[in-house]
């Protein structure tokens, strides 16, 4: 029998782990959305991959960007590795990989974009609105004329303080807001496996609402991760820049 080819494209879904001649890293892929009836559906499969540390350094990867990067992967699976060096449900010997270029990047600039102008128009038509009042207003009374300008400066206030009611409140119990890749994750924690199908119930609560179910547990100084494993993979996998995060002496 021919071995059997795969592919797989997406990011790391955890650091980089380094053998004598080769790297390892967890990449996992989302199934179909639905399956022939009678079937019961597939939801998310873990893979370990291991290339061949040359090929590795060919790439330009680095152990931080490789969990941001997309990247391209083709090989075929094996089950011959220790499950302590392989953590997903299924390893793959990769025999080439490939770093795709990032279109998040161009559509995450391009909606900023679109904010700003929505922004800059509604800040142009308050404005117009506000210029009618006084212009509605001038002929009545004259002399009301210098308490305007303070009458004015209250929507110019408003107007700053709109952006910050859009943040998405933080979960119940958060201490502080902490950058995702300052988070360091514990090996123990690398050997796990989640429930898929509770992670993808996370993920779908993060879309709804903006924000995590709970604040993940760290040390304050070191900030390794203690707690809410879960989390930090849903957090990665719709690319939160900061996380909530409470102490563990605060527990």
């Amino acid at each position: 029998m021919m071995p059997h080819k795969m592919t797989l494209t997406g990011s790391a879904t955890g650091p980089l782990r380094e053998y004598d001649r080769y790297v390892a890293f967890d990449m996992r892929e989302k199934g179909s959305p639905s399956a022939p009836k009678g079937l019961k559906k597939s939801t998310f499969i873990s893979y370990t991959v291991f290339v061949a540390k040359k090929a590795f350094n060919k790439t330009g990867l680095t152990k931080k960007s490789i969990m941001h990067e997309k990247i391209l992967i083709q090989g075929e699976p094996t089950l011959d590795i220790p499950i302590d060096e392989c953590p997903g449900e299924i390893g793959v010997i990769c025999f080439q990989i490939t770093v795709l270029p990032n279109k998040n990047d161009k559509e995450a600039n391009e909606s900023n974009d679109k904010k700003e102008a929505k922004q800059e128009a509604s800040k142009a038509q308050q404005e117009v609105a506000v210029t009618k009042q006084e212009e509605k207003q001038e002929p009545v009374a004259k002399e009301a004329k210098p308490v305007q300008p303070e009458v004015n400066e209250t929507p110019v206030q408003e107007k700053k303080a709109a952006p910050q009611k859009q943040q998405p409140i933080q979960p119940k119990g958060t201490k502080d807001l902490v950058s995702f890749d300052d988070i360091i994750v514990p090996e123990a924690f690398l050997k796990t496996r989640p429930n898929p199908v509770k992670t993808e119930e996370v993920i779908e609560f993060v879309k709804r609402t903006g924000h995590l179910d709970k604040p993940l547990t760290i040390e304050k100084e070191s900030k390794v991760l203690k707690d809410g494993y879960r989390r930090y993979i849903v957090a990665k996998t719709v690319k939160m820049d900061k996380v909530p995060v409470i102490y563990e002496y605060q527990k």
